[in-house]
């Protein structure tokens, strides 16, 4: 068993999409003189998360029955759930194995308590290839399964903040930590220098003081760019196929023939951002490294066990391909959302530390070794059910 595994995971070394992520990360290395275009690069996004959509929207038009919505809406329900305790999970793991900062901590958890779409692109991309079939409703459920990573990140900092946490993001105890007295002379201690934290950010205390949660933070968890074309691929194709094909073959073309060339370009990209990315790791410490490459397959476990019990309890059968993507998403950690978030919330957390290792430590493991790895567990506790004829 051990043996097929490791002879599946090294045939997916050779994978087209694999070849050019490899091509990319090479880039950097080898100190190319090649820069991916951002506007093409910024193309090739939208249409793969617009041709997700699009394919989950034409797929859930055939779901018939209301027992079929229901289970679906479970699911969903189910990996909000799951992908909140992996946050948990996360920051509990990171404060125990590493010494960085529990603001660090806390916003890395919510990276890890949310998912990847770049992740579950290659995923979708691979399973097509081997022919193992999904559900529908998957697309859906990344921007569901996008969202407790978010709100987890900002109720952990907003306990923190409570707790004495200080401008710069440190806890008592912590290096730095500058206590909030007043001299003895009565003077007000000036206020600290965030420009190094924020540099591009002039309004950096004001946003680092106001409650919890705002609109326009609502609006950054729940209609990020990448949730709002996610949705918006799948009522489009779920519209368009409820008035037959004649409507759909023209777009299917470009969103489902042309998918894997606009995925190895993607992946391109992708491969260089995380080579430059794992660079950052020299300050975190190695306990930091193992951390990024080791939990995703914890991650992945829990998500596989609690889709098999929801399985067993509802008794609906799940499809192979949709307990690896299932997997996929526990397992990947945040590339668009919580960084927007914290961008916008956290600033006095690192920049580059949770990119790091979302990024460049895990996002990286997951396309070389983890999606496949996942689908031959999968095939062990599940079986074939689900393959395409």
């Amino acid at each position: 068993m051990i043996h097929t595994i490791l002879e599946n995971v090294a045939q997916n070394f050779l994978n087209p999409l694999l070849l050019f992520f490899f091509a990319g990360f090479l880039i950097p290395i080898l100190r190319v003189e090649f820069e991916f275009p951002k506007a093409l690069f910024q193309s090739l996004t939208i249409l793969l998360l617009l041709g997700i959509g699009w394919h989950g929207g034409e797929k859930l038009s055939e779901l018939e029955g209301d027992s079929d919505l229901i289970f679906v809406l479970g699911f969903m329900v189910l990996g909000f759930v799951v992908n909140g305790i992996i946050g948990l999970l996360a920051f509990l793991m990171i404060r125990s194995t590493t010494r960085l900062r529990q603001i660090d901590a806390a916003t890395i958890a919510g990276y890890y308590g949310s998912d990847s779409a770049g992740t579950f692109v290659t995923a979708l991309g691979f399973l097509t290839t081997m022919n193992v079939a999904s559900a529908p409703y998957m697309p859906v459920q990344i921007a569901i399964m996008e969202i407790p990573g978010c709100l987890l990140a900002l109720i952990l900092v907003a306990r923190l903040r409570s707790n004495g946490m200080d401008a710069q993001g440190n806890m008592p105890g912590e290096v730095d930590y500058t206590p909030p007295n007043v001299p003895a002379d009565g003077s007000e201690i000036p206020a600290m220098d965030t420009s190094l934290l924020a540099p591009d950010d002039p309004n950096f205390e004001k946003r680092r003081k106001k409650k919890l949660i705002d609109g326009h933070l609502l609006h950054e968890v729940f209609l990020n760019p990448g949730t709002f074309l996610l949705f918006v691929g799948v009522i489009i194709g779920l519209l368009a196929s409820l008035q037959g094909t004649k409507a759909t073959e023209e777009v299917d073309h470009l969103f489902n023939f042309e998918f894997q060339p606009m995925l190895c370009l993607f992946l391109m990209e992708m491969g260089t951002t995380a080579c430059k990315r794992i660079r950052d790791l020299k300050v975190a410490g190695p306990a930091f490294a193992v951390f990024g490459l080791v939990a995703p397959n914890i991650f992945a476990m829990v998500g596989l066990f609690s889709a098999m019990l929801y399985s067993s309890l509802t008794g609906f059968q799940i499809e192979l391909g949709t307990y690896v993507l299932f997997m996929v998403l526990c397992g990947s950690a945040s590339l668009i959302a919580v960084p927007a978030v914290q961008r916008m919330a956290i600033p006095e957390a690192s920049p580059t530390l949770p990119l790091a290792a979302s990024l460049g430590l895990t996002f990286t493991y997951m396309v070389t070794v983890g999606i496949p790895l996942f689908l031959e567990i999968a095939r062990l506790f599940v079986g074939e059910a689900g393959l395409n004829g």
